[in-house]
């Protein structure tokens, strides 16, 4: 560092020691800006995966059907297009099967699935009772509760007949009822491997739900690769959620960038009163600096400099606490951490400093217009 460098910061940093307090108010104000603008680009960055999660309470958003008329999928298909998804994309993945059978000679359908992927796809399901953890426990429909008179605990006969015509029956145990309001409170669930083993027809569904935490493109970018990649199976996006995520995350991230621009507005404004004070408290050492020889050039360096030294304190500053204020407000709205993200704290540092270089133009013309003659007599 040569002597005119240092000559210059030892300048610089002397100008804002005589000032603290007024400093320490354009800081602050930065600080806040900054916080509040980290704060809003982490939440923006990370809405969509955080919505995608959110909406998945709400069931799944993409099935896959057979793309035959006619006829069951093969599992084997089922996951060659289920592998066409990334994996922590995958909330989760329900199969389902339907047949017709008797439960306590009473004409139902049942319907095997994966009850532990099934309360990922369907949380929304009322149950009473328990969730089946047995292979012989069953859920029933709430409207076959109803006209059966059964309960949660009570044994019934499960009875039916195979593609080739023989009969099957056995003992199973409910669990619980489920309630939703829709067609599957006249169903009856059983695990997917005993309804396999009744009937003799192995590995075969007719639909499976997927429940994937990706926006409304990446969906449509998902389909088409399954539709590419599996044509034995037709994936189907269910529209009302996928579109009801989309207008959601949307207004979301629309409220977000209003907040951010109104708060850096008023940093910027605060920058520029603190700044624009300053300049008026100096203006006898300005003039006297213009006196003898400083030039216009030199004025806007250390003015500029003292921009610079406040933008990167402040946008420090913001940075740390801006942290802490999206993980406040991601674990209180979506009870969910945040991930780190090192280029969006670097991207609040340099937007506080461009915020604060912007406020500090105003008084900056101000100061180089300021005339030796007249502040040193005094006018």
């Amino acid at each position: 560092m040569n002597k005119k460098t240092a000559l210059y910061f030892r300048m610089l940093f002397s100008a804002l020691s005589r000032r603290l307090s007024r400093l320490f108010i354009a800081v602050l104000a930065i600080a806040i800006g900054a916080t509040v603008l980290l704060g809003m680009l982490t939440i923006y960055y990370d809405i969509p995966r955080q919505l995608g999660r959110e909406m998945r309470a709400y069931g799944a958003n993409m099935i896959l059907v057979p793309s035959a008329q006619t006829g069951n999928m093969d599992l084997e298909a089922v996951e060659k297009a289920v592998a066409r998804l990334p994996e922590n994309r995958v909330i989760g993945a329900t199969p389902y099967r339907y047949e017709a059978m008797r439960i306590n000679r009473q004409p139902v359908t049942a319907v095997g699935t994966d009850f532990a992927q099934a309360r990922k796809t369907r949380p929304y399901w009322q149950i009473e009772g328990n969730w089946p953890k047995a292979e012989d426990e069953i859920l029933i429909g709430t409207d076959i509760a109803q006209y059966t008179q059964l309960e949660p605990g009570a044994e019934v006969i499960i009875s039916g007949q195979t593609k080739a015509h023989r009969r099957f029956g056995g003992k199973m145990k409910v669990a619980g009822i489920v309630r939703t309001g829709g067609p599957e409170d006249g169903y009856v669930f059983m695990d997917l491997a005993v309804l396999e083993m009744f009937t003799e027809t192995p590995d075969e569904v007719e639909v499976f739900e997927l429940s994937i935490a990706a926006p409304a493109e990446e969906l449509a970018a998902f389909e088409e690769q399954i539709r590419q990649a599996v044509p034995e199976v037709t994936p189907r996006l269910v529209k009302r959620i996928t579109r009801s995520e989309t207008v959601v995350l949307s207004k979301l991230q629309a409220l977000v960038y209003l907040v951010t621009v109104v708060m850096l507005f008023l940093t910027l404004i605060c920058v520029a009163t603190t700044m624009m004070s300053m300049v008026m408290e100096r203006r006898r050492e300005i003039g006297l600096k213009k006196a003898i020889g400083a030039e216009n050039r030199s004025i806007v360096i250390e003015f500029l400099g003292e921009g610079a030294v406040l933008g990167l304190a402040g946008g420090l500053i913001g940075s740390v606490s801006g942290w802490f204020f999206a993980q406040q407000v991601s674990m209180s709205v979506f009870g969910r951490s945040i991930s780190f993200e090192p280029l969006l704290v670097l991207a609040t540092i340099v937007i506080s400093l461009v915020v604060t270089i912007i406020g500090c133009i105003l008084p900056i013309r101000r100061a180089i217009s300021i005339e030796p003659a007249i502040v040193l007599r005094g006018e």
